[in-house]
This record gives C-alpha cells, structure tokens and sequence, in this order.
C-alpha cells in the first residue's frame, strides 16, 4: 500500500503541474473577461449588450492563442518552417476577425438585425488614411505580441518537459549504476564470510535477500519512508559486523524515531556506510568505525568517522569511487541548495558528514 501511495505522488506531483499550468491559463482570461466589470464608471451603465460586444474581442484572442498553442507551433515553428508559419498567421489574424464579425452580427441577440450599414467611400489620399496605416501598424505589433505569448508560454512548457524527463533519465541511470556497485560489495562480503564461518553465511545469504528486495524493488520508487531506509541501513551492518575481527570497534547510533515516517530519495546513505566499512577496517591494525545518524525536524544528518586505511588504486576493484561520484550527481539534482556534503580525511581518520532538509517533500 505504502509503495502504490509513494507512486502516485509521483503521479500527482505531474498532475499538480498540469493543475497549476491550467490555472494559469483561466485566471489570465479570467481578467481579461472581466475588464468591462473593473473599469466601469458611474457614468456609463454596463449592459448585456455591451458586453457581449466586448466579449467577442478576448474570443478572438483565445482563437489566435491556441491555434498556436496547440497546433502551429508543433506543426511548423518546431519543424523550422518558418514561412508556413508566419504566412499562416497572416491569414489567421484577419480571418478570425472576420468570422468574429459575423458572429457577433448573428449571435449577439442586442445587436438589432438588418442590412449591415456600409461605411462610406474614403479618398484613398485623404488624411484619415494615415491614421488607418497607423491602426495597422499598431493592430499588427499588438496580434504579433500575442503570437509570440503563445510560443514563449508553450517552449517554456515544453522545456519543463524536457528538462524533467531528462532529470528523470540522469537519475535512472545513476540508480543503474548504485545498484551493481553495491551488490558487488556486498556479494564480496558473503564470499569472504563463506571462508570463515560457514554456517552463518547461511543466514547471511537470507539477510542478503531482504536486502536485495529493497534495493530492487523499494527503492524503485522516487522517495521511500525514512524508517524503511533506516532499516536497510541497519540490515547492512549487521551483514558487515558479522565478518569483523575482534580489534574493530563499530559504532552505530540513529535517533530518528519521529522522522520515520519522512519521505526520503532511496540508497543515498550507503555509499557512505560502504566507504567506511572499506577503507576504515584493517585487517591486522585496531580499527574503528562510529555512524550516527540523527534529524531535527525535517533536517536528516549522518555522521561516519572511521580509521583511514587506502587501498591501492591499481589492486581495488570494488569502484568505490563510483559511489561518492554518483552521490554527489544525485544530490545536486534531487535537492539542489538544500543538501551539505562534507568529506575530510587527516591524522589517520575520514569524516562524512551529509545533511538533507527533507522540509519540501513532506508538507
């Protein structure tokens, strides 16, 4: 149930977009409708008659708009046609005025009914006819205004989109790349207890399972509850601590009970936790690895101090490097500005420290 609720935030989260791209477009007409209602004085009275009148006008707009909006634009300004485009709208502009005269002619029921007054002849040379240029002019840069509303509203959209998606696919493929990086380890761990008690890797095998099932499918989620990750954490070092030697001191502490129920991006810890068990755990030195973990309000902080053992680049073919890499990736696009990430390592000893405000995704 948990999991089908965390799908459909994500579901909902693209329909609230959509919500608020609608409602965007209803309060912009929405004024622009109620214009005559604003700006009427006492001294001119507002009748059905009037506007009506009006309202033909934000018609022809709206018939202008979205015939860019949602046909031309895609058709022949994305295609890089832009002749059909512009000529298009040549003939658009005045044809919609042109059907908005009869309709307003025919559909309006306080226009009275008759033969259509002609206006009289005008010399083509008389002074007025600068005025009618002019009203061209102006007509033109107003309509061509508003086309260009409609294709910058629309590629804003469409960049969204696309800007999404691909965030959508970086993560994906970070996730593909977490994935085997981390079954690689842990499937090194099994094989080393294998070797030194037989009997327990057996139920390190069945630890391993539920493991698996989180990352495989849990995690396939785009947040998951902090205490289900929580869990996963703990599932591990207990995996780990079974192999430990006597002269390794782990320490681990969490204090999240009353942010268990936070929603939290998958598998961001443990590539911290892993680094620790790899570089912090000699196999004949005294050792030591302290995690704490701990949030305060929306505010998640892990703390991990381990002793400083390199391995050889040359000879280490874990790819822990990869983990640290792909978290930095992934905490830059799932929480930009609202993550720290702080790695140091002096006197023998590696401190990570990551904090997350998780404040956005659990209003």
């Amino acid at each position: 149930m948990m999991k089908y609720l965390l799908n459909r935030k994500g579901l909902d989260k693209d329909s609230s977009h959509r919500m608020i791209d609608y409602a965007v477009h209803v309060i912009i007409w929405g004024i622009l409708f109620c214009l005559p209602i604003l700006f009427i004085n006492e001294e001119r009275e507002l009748t059905w008659a009037t506007y009506l009148n009006f309202a033909f006008v934000p018609i022809t707009f709206m018939v202008i708009f979205y015939a860019n909006y949602l046909f031309l634009i895609d058709r022949f300004l994305s295609q890089r046609k832009w002749g059909w485009y512009i000529m298009i709208n040549v003939v658009l502009v005045p044809l919609a005025y042109l059907v908005r005269g009869v309709m307003q002619y025919f559909l309006n029921p306080y226009l009275p009914k008759g033969e259509m007054p002609r206006p009289p002849f005008t010399d083509p040379f008389s002074p007025h006819m600068g005025q009618i240029f002019a009203f061209i002019i102006l007509f033109s840069l107003f309509h061509a205004q508003l086309i260009a509303a409609s294709v910058a509203i629309r590629k804003t959209r469409d960049w969204y989109r696309v800007e999404t998606m691909r965030r959508e696919a970086e993560l994906s493929n970070l996730k593909s790349q977490l994935n085997p990086h981390f079954l690689f380890n842990t499937l090194n761990n099994i094989y080393s207890l294998i070797a030194i008690n037989a009997e327990q890797a057996q139920g390190v095998v069945l630890d391993l399972s539920r493991l698996l099932r989180y990352v495989l499918y849990e995690s396939s989620s785009a947040l998951v509850p902090l205490g289900k990750e929580v869990d996963f954490i703990e599932d591990y070092i207990r995996l780990m601590r079974i192999r430990l030697s006597k002269h390794v001191s782990l320490n681990y502490h969490c204090a999240l009970d009353k942010q268990r129920e936070l929603l939290i991006a998958p598998l961001l810890f443990i590539s911290l936790i892993e680094n620790a068990f790899k570089h912090g755990v000699s196999g004949s030195s005294p050792s030591n690895i302290e995690i704490d973990l701990w949030g305060d309000d929306c505010l998640i902080q892990l703390t991990i101090r381990n002793s400083l053992f390199p391995k050889d680049a040359e000879q280490d073919r874990s790819g822990s490097g990869i983990g640290i890499q792909n978290l930095r990736q992934r905490l830059t696009l799932l929480y930009p500005d609202r993550h720290k990430l702080h790695l140091q390592e002096g006197d023998g000893v590696y401190t990570a420290v990551l904090s997350i405000d998780l404040e956005k995704e659990n209003p």
